[in-house]
């Protein structure tokens, strides 16, 4: 059904921006003036979901740099004035004379602005593009439509704080290995850039073959030495081409995918995937957005593009009219569990719960598996590292031995 972009005039003299599905305008125009209303602007959506309204342009926000913790606060104190009974303009003053962050209070500033000259809350924010989550401002429009502001923002202020738990708890488990295999790392690269050629020169006094295992070790540490520099550079423009090669849609999409097929770390994070899109999806369906923009936008917040690509394939069956679990199955990219809940939410007419109740449930799962690969990551790395380490000094002492022989003899 085709889309409207109107700036409504309410009965109590107010002026909202509102976005309203009809098969027509007449028929919009009935709608709203049953409401007591009256329409000052009405334009179609444009293509592709681009908003025809003047003003509604995506802002760029050069240099604006929002962090979450600061966007998470700002909707805490904008859900405590709202249920408090202050209009959202005064509010919106209230809390641009607290922020201290500059990019921030310009941003605020010119939401504030667009409110008063009657564009609705949610497009004053979508204007700003990537700044803040399309999720975001997906539900203020739904709050909007629905009057329940206040509960779709503490809706979302819930998802945000579950997801960055999880998120939390990913980041802590992966902190201990990652320093391990750093500091190891550096042990290697000192042993073999600046111990091991100290050694050489050591044991060239005293003339005889060295051992082949010290043979192989010092030709390893000679030749890390002498290229050092070519060998950095070499480190820093792979990574740069690998960057500039994971930035692109494809290499994204490629990348990830593979991340996904890594034994024990890629279950984990199909799991984050699952659980990610399952209560953004919860989200908005509970604040009343219909389901297949809420499944495209569910798709986009998924941080994983391979699965946000496997969303993306569902939308256009469930708009021609498919089932979602039947679609959601035919990616292969959700499990039977997810696809099941699915299955009874849709037949049920409880798909936020079922949704919720599978965030939940691989909240829990990847708890369980963060902990199982721990305790097996750490002990691999001691042996291989510890393994590499012997070598090394295995290498170094070899000779000794030998001199020592020629000596007695």
């Amino acid at each position: 059904m085709p889309s409207f972009e109107c700036r409504i005039g309410m009965a109590d003299g107010s002026v909202a921006q509102r976005t309203v599905e009809a098969p027509n305008e007449d028929a919009v125009r009935r709608d709203v003036a049953r409401q007591g209303g009256h329409i000052f602007a009405i334009k179609p959506v444009g293509a592709g979901g681009a908003r025809a309204i003047p003003g509604l342009a995506k802002k760029r926000s050069r240099g604006a740099r929002v962090s979450i913790d600061e966007f998470l606060v700002f909707n805490q104190e904008l859900v405590a004035l709202l249920k408090a009974g202050l209009p959202v303009v005064a509010g919106f003053e209230i809390l641009i004379e607290r922020q201290e962050n500059a990019g921030f209070k310009a941003i605020l500033q010119d939401v504030k602005e667009q409110i008063t000259s009657g564009t609705a809350l949610s497009d004053a924010f979508a204007s700003h593009g990537d700044v803040f989550p399309r999720l975001y401002s997906s539900s203020l429009k739904a709050g909007e439509r629905s009057g329940e502001v206040e509960q779709v923002l503490r809706r979302y202020l819930s998802y945000q704080k579950v997801l960055g738990a999880v998120r939390r708890k990913v980041t802590g488990a992966l902190v201990y290995p990652a320093v391990l295999i750093g500091l190891s790392i550096g042990l290697v690269v000192i042993l073999m850039t600046y111990v091991i050629p100290k050694f050489t020169e050591f044991y060239g006094t005293f003339g005889g073959e060295l051992p082949i295992l010290t043979r192989i070790v010092v030709g390893i540490a000679n030749f890390m030495k002498a290229h050092i520099v070519e060998l950095a550079i070499g480190f820093v423009i792979l990574w740069v081409s690998f960057s500039q090669w994971k930035a692109t849609e494809g290499g994204a999409r490629a990348w990830d995918g593979f991340i996904l097929r890594i034994p024990l770390v890629g279950k984990i994070l199909h799991m984050f995937a699952l659980s990610q899109f399952s209560r953004s999806l919860a989200t908005l369906v509970g604040a009343g957005t219909p389901l297949v923009p809420a499944l495209d936008i569910a798709g986009g917040s998924i941080a994983n593009r391979s699965m946000s690509a496997a969303v993306a394939s569902v939308v256009p069956k469930v708009r021609e009219g498919a089932e979602l679990w039947r679609t959601l199955e035919g990616t292969g990219q959700f499990t039977s569990l997810a696809v099941e809940m699915v299955k009874v939410g849709e037949a049920t007419g409880a798909l936020e719960d079922m949704l919720e109740n599978v965030s939940e449930f691989y909240d829990d799962a990847i708890e369980s598996a963060l902990q199982k690969l721990i305790n097996l990551i750490e002990p691999i790395i001691l042996i291989v590292m510890g393994a590499v380490i012997a070598t090394i000094l295995l290498s170094v002492y070899l000779p000794m031995f030998s001199i020592l022989s020629n000596i007695k003899t």
